[in-house]
């Protein structure tokens, strides 16, 4: 896309994020009775459409009507690879669980891909794997047979999730854009602090860990799956001296702790691509703001709907892009 392409885009996105969540609109959700009362704060919002029953159908809706307007803005969406490719690698596990169940059922699927879901269940029902895109024919033949030699379904899962990885961290090192550069860094960090965390705690050998994690340049990955055959706190010390370390209280509370202190860090550095007009860094940011606004609707929703406390649904929210 040319520049001047990119001011009109950035432009118009200037205007939807006045209407992006703010931290009091969240705080006006959590001070609602129940959940129909957050939904017509929604509505008033101008969340869901006339046929919007369910907390779910809205934020559903508000997916969607996000990607849409991406789709409007943007020519190239190969731009958002970044964002689409693990949605693909979610629905290459959906299609070999599918076939190996010899399930019809198409609800495993998510939306917003770079390749049809329907290519992919016939590529595994025919095994004829040269249907797929050359950076995951070979990862889903080798899951699949995994899988089919092994029963081993959670070996499946680890083989594709390090393809998926790996595949949006190599789109992201040929994008100029730091946002999107930033996005696959954190994301893949991430997940191999994760992966780190979960093989210590379940007594996963050395090579299993090693063997899942992929590569990124804020870690030392041999470095981190030896600290994390060695003991969890091997794995502290490590990351202490790392672009993590200011994580590193939160990761000892919970995981799930961390996960929300690295969702709220890479939040406070898009935050200026406000001020940019000339890349697609607005863009990305934004949609990445509507993502995180509708999944802190979801945890909103989700609490009141379950009676939890307030203090249990407010330490899981995350920082707001306005």
């Amino acid at each position: 896309m040319q520049e001047k392409q990119f001011i009109y885009a950035v432009a118009r996105i200037r205007s939807h994020e006045m209407k992006l969540l703010d931290t009091q609109f969240i705080e006006q959700l959590m001070a609602a009775d129940d959940v129909d009362e957050c939904l017509q704060l929604l509505m008033n919002k101008g969340w869901g459409h006339e046929s919007s029953l369910s907390p779910e159908q809205i934020l559903d809706h508000e997916y969607e009507k996000t990607w849409k307007l991406m789709e409007e803005l943007i020519d190239d969406m190969s731009l958002f690879n970044v964002f689409l490719l693990p949605n693909d690698y979610h629905n290459l596990k959906a299609a070999i669980k599918l076939v190996i169940s010899n399930s019809s059922s198409t609800g495993y699927f998510t939306d917003h891909c770079t390749i049809d879901p329907e290519t992919m269940v016939e590529a595994v029902k025919t095994k004829n794997f040269t249907l797929l895109p050359e950076h995951m024919s070979a990862v889903a033949e080798e899951a699949y047979n995994t899988v089919v030699q092994t029963g081993n379904g959670q070996l499946c899962d680890v083989i594709i999730d390090k393809a998926a990885m790996e595949t949006m961290y190599e789109v992201s090192s040929k994008q100029s854009n730091e946002v999107l550069q930033w996005h696959a860094e954190i994301k893949v960090a991430a997940s191999n602090i994760k992966i780190a965390v979960r093989g210590q705690k379940t007594g996963k050998d050395l090579k299993w860990i090693q063997n899942a994690m992929a590569y990124c340049d804020s870690l030392d990955i041999e470095a981190l799956a030896q600290a994390a055959f060695f003991s969890f706190e091997a794995i502290c010390e490590y990351l202490r001296n790392t672009d993590y370390a200011e994580g590193v209280d939160e990761l000892e509370r919970s995981l799930s702790s961390f996960e929300l202190w690295c969702e709220n860090w890479y939040m406070r550095k898009i935050k200026p691509q406000k001020y940019n007009q000339f890349t697609i860094g607005p863009l990305a940011a934004y949609l990445l703001a509507r993502e995180n606004e509708i999944k802190m609707v979801r945890m909103i929703l989700l609490g009141k709907l379950n009676q939890l406390p307030e203090e249990a649904i407010r330490e899981r929210l995350r920082i707001m892009y306005v």
